[in-house]
């Protein structure tokens, strides 16, 4: 292999070049093309949107309260009545909560705008990535983005991860600017932002990529070494300004004015980032609020780990996430999620750096893979040995950066196809891909299943045309072009069409078809949830069974003079909470998982009048969910149960709280 020459790096310089700024280097074909990936990626991210329901229903209902109260969604409150919030800040909810103000509560309402941002970071990424190795790799990247399952699904579902992924994508983006040297200082600064407006969509995630960019930008950077000291001074101060106002507003509010941050110990939101929902993750010693150390265990496992029947939580503990270690990304868990073009982006970045070994240190070409390499490394190894909980959504974290490496390495080594080792390295990616997809393949049951030989078959020769292919005739060549692209494509297409094509809801939801790791995993349709149309994620007994469980004739019980409550009912346990929420419209108080409210407040909120109901889970008096004798939830059962009468409204028991026992 030859190192750089760059008259082989066709496409954008820097914009500080005329050759960047004359339109007459755009392609004709690159705007059509363009706007059809759009149009494309958005049918494939809106198609039957309306199937998957409220999708995560705990996130759900948090929108729904956000719709109603400004002050439940500045703090991310799960009820309109401003008792606790979900685990994470705030932020992803803000565009469905705007959505669901202007045109009302419905599954369109809420699961659009993610299908809106899915489009964006495909968009933003194309942009990227063209800036570097022009139109077709910024296209290709686009496509490769579109096509990751795990991506098409978290751009159908509301989980945080989608605005996650494109504030990250937009970070990266402003990097790339900021290497090219012109304003430099402007594009930190914007790259701080966005990363601080990751952190406030899910906490210390958003900074899993942050040594890597830094060691990139000190050493890549085209500025004296102390203006990039001070360019990296500027993008941490933004990142802190950007995400500490929020921050100092939750940790200055009193706290008896605010909702109770949910998932922390002490009702610190720096707790929560720092325990349960930071490095906690990484060491799998998670911190749980309440007496009995149920904690957020109970009220938020949708963000932070649900507990398959008869499985354990975390990924360390072989939960859904697989066993850790360094084959984690590719185990039966993981692999048909992410891994389908991991093996050829780790190809193509080893290749790549060595065609640039001898490049100038501020070379942007070899920078944009050191940058995009080093995000993907980070993530990926922080992913293989974390021992906290971990889902297999989590790997769309992984998507831009695999998709960008494979593009970019594509194209380079297509520019320098003339040289024997660039297309014997294109052959082996190709070959290694087809094989690795045959592998994959093999694990999914139904018509995917029945791609592995064709893709393999295909997929070899693509590799040995692309070999020989200083040798073949030009029309032999494209053809061997177009076999690789199918080869490469069919597999994730497959597993992304069964997403596109299947209802999601629930709270760990799955991409691609159903398989037999699906059951062991997740507990099936009858157990703890596929994460698929059926099933919630949820373990133990004593759950409602979802919406449809709250029957008509409890539904008319709630919301029975409803305006002179507070809260229309209470309950134990988030996922209750939220299906009465969702089916009433009115505010619910989940109790219990936190250790709030403790029993001496909840007690004052009956005596004030502010609840109505409490609601027994499993339709059985005294069917509450017990995390321990002591814990907060046990303690409210237990005082309801001894103080009020119940009575049983449909098939569920209820207790009327404004009638105490005689």
């Amino acid at each position: 292999m030859t190192t750089l020459n760059p008259s082989v790096l066709e496409g954008p310089l820097p914009p500080r070049t005329a050759a960047a700024t004359d339109r007459t280097a755009t392609p004709s074909w690159e705007r059509p093309a363009f706007w059809a990936l759009l149009v494309v990626a958005a049918i494939a991210f809106l198609w039957d949107l309306g199937a998957s329901g409220y999708g995560n229903e705990f996130y759900s209902a948090a929108v729904q309260a956000g719709g109603e109260s400004w002050k439940a969604a500045f703090f991310g409150a799960s009820d309109a009545g401003n008792s606790i919030t979900v685990d994470k800040p705030p932020v992803a909810l803000w565009p469905m909560d705007l959505s669901v103000r202007l045109f009302g509560v419905g599954s369109w309402q809420i699961l659009a705008p993610e299908a809106l941002m899915g489009v964006a970071t495909v968009g933003v990424l194309y942009a990227a990535v063209r800036r570097l190795y022009g139109p077709a790799a910024g296209l290709l990247a686009g496509a490769l983005l579109a096509l990751t399952p795990v991506a098409a699904l978290m751009f159908r579902f509301n989980n945080p991860d989608a605005l996650l992924a494109l504030f990250v994508v937009c970070a990266l983006y402003c990097f790339q600017r900021a290497l090219e040297g012109h304003r430099a200082a402007r594009w930190m600064v914007l790259t701080g932002v966005c990363f601080g407006l990751a952190f406030l969509v899910k906490t210390l995630q958003a900074w899993l990529i942050l040594p890597a960019l830094t060691v990139v930008y000190l050493v890549c950077a085209a500025q004296p070494v102390t203006r990039r000291i001070g360019h990296v001074l500027l993008a941490g101060a933004a990142i802190v300004v950007s995400a500490g106002w929020w921050v100092a507003l939750v940790e200055l509010w009193p706290a008896d004015s605010r909702p109770y941050v949910g998932g922390s110990t002490n009702n610190s939101f720096l707790d929560l980032t720092l325990g349960y929902n930071g490095l906690g993750r990484i060491t799998g010693d998670e911190a749980k609020g309440g007496a009995g150390g149920g904690g957020s265990a109970a009220s938020s496992l949708p963000a932070g780990g649900s507990v398959p029947a008869g499985g354990t939580e975390g990924g360390g503990a072989g939960g859904h996430g697989g066993e850790g270690g360094i084959t984690r990304m590719f185990d039966s868990a993981l692999g048909g999620q992410i891994s389908w073009l991991l093996p050829a982006a780790l190809i193509l970045l080893v290749a790549a750096l060595v065609v640039t070994r001898r490049a100038a240190r501020t070379d942007v070409h070899r920078a944009g893979f050191l940058a995009w390499g080093g995000a993907l490394l980070c993530t990926a190894v922080t992913f293989s040995f974390m021992s906290g909980i971990f889902h297999e959504y989590y790997t769309v974290a992984l998507a831009p950066y695999v998709a960008a490496l494979v593009a970019m390495g594509t194209v380079l080594l297509r520019r320098l196809r003339g040289h024997a080792m660039a297309a014997v390295v294109l052959a082996v990616t190709v070959a290694a891909t087809a094989a690795w997809a045959f592998a994959l393949l093999g694990r999914a049951d139904g018509w995917t299943s029945q791609l592995r030989w064709p893709v393999l078959v295909v997929g070899l020769l693509a590799a040995v045309g692309l070999a020989l292919t200083r040798l073949l005739p030009r029309r032999l060549a494209l053809g061997a072009t177009g076999l690789a692209l199918v080869a490469v494509l069919a597999g994730p297409a497959s597993y992304t069409w069964a997403t596109v094509t299947t209802a999601h809801t629930g709270q760990t939801p799955l991409a691609g078809p159903a398989s037999a790791a699906d059951a062991q995993g997740h507990g099936g349709p009858t157990g703890g949830g596929t994460g698929r149309a059926a099933g919630t994620g949820k373990s133990g007994a004593g759950r409602l069974g979802g919406i449809d469980a709250v029957t008509p004739q409890l539904r008319a019980t709630l919301v029975e003079n409803a305006q002179d409550y507070t809260w229309v009912a209470a309950t134990v346990a988030s996922d209750n909470q939220t299906w009465l929420q969702l089916a009433t419209g009115r505010p619910v108080m989940p109790s219990g998982g936190d250790p709030a409210p403790t029993l001496a407040r909840f007690k004052q909120y009956v005596a004030d009048g502010e609840i109505h109901y409490f609601v027994a889970q499993g339709g059985e008096e005294g069917g509450f969910a017990r995390e321990g004798e002591d814990s907060t939830g046990s303690q409210i059962s237990a005082w309801v149960t001894a103080s009020f009468t119940p009575r049983t409204v449909g098939s569920t028991v209820v207790y009327d709280l404004t009638a105490p026992r005689s």
